[in-house]
């Protein structure tokens, strides 16, 4: 909430993870991306400001649409939040938009989904292009059969099959709205829209789908996996590579600006 009267900002923030160590700012010289974005944000307000997000990304991974919120006492416009602050950031970070919000936004618990897009180099020659920012799959893959396997993980479950064992979430339950799996010639594109997420829970979910598309599992197993609650009985955790926070949605009333639909690296998902 605010807090005295304080002015609220939102922003909406794309970034490459490939240099950082996730999201969340921790303890030393570790670089991260909330660390960087509450530093140029402190040159502009010429004050330390804090930020919260809609959801912190692990190690490697990337956003195309993150959300923020910070309060300061320095009333800025838009633009030079946007323009002032990206001066002030390296080139694989970049503020899209600013916007004032109403007192009782919360870029975290005002949201009322999140998408995660996971994006698949399906060949069996690596690219000197996509390297950290795509995952490599050699075996060739069946997306028909991995969208159909993800359509028995819809609904509101427990998602105990999919969490990392330090997980600090004091639920498994999570309500995944839709997983929609397609193909663009080489690259396989795995989109998941929930509540909320666990930890690792897309690249868990990814894993295991590579696998039903590789032919190594049925997509009706990934019902029996959801349903056993035990972590032990789905695939190995995919690499962080190919996954992006791709959207936030949030009530209307809020009015924040319109996202991008996904991932926008070199126009595949435009």
């Amino acid at each position: 909430m605010q807090t005295n009267g304080t002015p609220k900002f939102a922003l909406g923030i794309e970034y490459c993870g490939k240099a950082y160590h996730g999201w969340q700012s921790q303890a030393g010289d570790i670089d991260t991306i909330q660390a960087r974005v509450e530093h140029a944000l402190g040159i502009v307000a010429d004050e330390e400001v804090s930020v919260i997000c809609a959801g912190r990304t692990d190690t490697g991974v990337h956003a195309s649409s993150q959300i923020i919120h910070f309060e300061s006492t320095s009333n800025r416009k838009s633009k030079a939040w946007v323009f002032g602050t990206n001066s002030n950031l390296p080139d694989d970070i970049s503020v899209q938009w600013s916007k004032s919000v109403v007192p009782d936004f919360h870029a975290r618990y005002s949201a009322t989904s999140r998408k995660y897009s996971y994006l698949i180099y399906n060949h069996n020659v690596r690219s000197a292009l996509y390297a950290g920012y795509l995952t490599r799959e050699i075996r060739p893959l069946d997306e028909a059969a991995m969208h159909e396997a993800g359509q028995y993980l819809l609904g509101e479950n427990d998602f105990t099959s999919f969490r990392a064992a330090g997980c600090q979430s004091k639920s498994p339950m999570r309500n995944v709205m839709a997983v929609d799996v397609r193909r663009r010639g080489q690259l396989v594109i795995i989109d998941i829209v929930a509540n909320a997420f666990l930890h690792h829970m897309v690249r868990n979910i990814a894993g295991l789908l590579m696998d039903i598309g590789a032919g190594e599992k049925d997509p009706a197993e990934a019902r029996a996996i959801l349903q056993a609650r035990d972590r032990t009985q789905s695939s190995k955790t995919a690499a962080p590579d190919g996954l992006y926070l791709s959207g936030v949605s949030y009530p209307s009333r809020f009015e924040l600006p319109a996202q991008r639909s996904g991932p926008h690296l070199f126009g595949w998902l435009e």
